[in-house]
């Protein structure tokens, strides 16, 4: 069982990562480790060319990474990105976007995971990301 819901990851992203906010992002999934999110299309998401920004891509795999963490560590909400890779694969074209993260590696202080990105209702990953988070000790929890 996942130590976080979806509706906690929703909250926690509207009222404490601004961005969430804005991208309108659903948390639709959560696992032990693995979180399925979707930011419903929005003109605002296109860059010259008519391709969502990568900007978007990479706010979405970032709040996908942590809520996938916070699903196994619960509402430790100091856990921050320490890196972050992402791979363009493939133009996303306008739709929403899917982001589905799962973690790799959970240790102590460090969390490792992908996050793959998809455009609704296409199969072909159109990024892939590599992060890692760090995890606060317990009294700064």
């Amino acid at each position: 069982m996942p130590k976080i819901t979806a509706e906690e990851l929703e909250l926690i992203g509207r009222e404490r990562v601004p961005i969430v906010g804005r991208l309108g992002l659903r948390v639709e999934e959560v696992g032990k480790g693995a979180v399925r999110t979707r930011a419903p299309f929005d003109e605002h998401f296109l860059r010259p060319g008519g391709t969502i920004s990568g900007p978007v891509l990479m706010a979405m795999a970032d709040f996908a990474m942590y809520a996938a963490v916070l699903s196994v560590i619960g509402r430790v909400e100091l856990a921050v990105t320490t890196n972050l890779n992402i791979n363009f694969l493939r133009r996303p074209h306008p739709g929403d976007v899917i982001a589905e993260a799962k973690l790799l590696k959970l240790g102590k202080r460090l969390a490792v995971g992908e996050v793959g990105l998809f455009i609704d209702g296409d199969d072909e990953m159109v990024a892939h990301v590599t992060s890692t988070y760090s995890i606060p000790p317990p009294q700064h929890q």
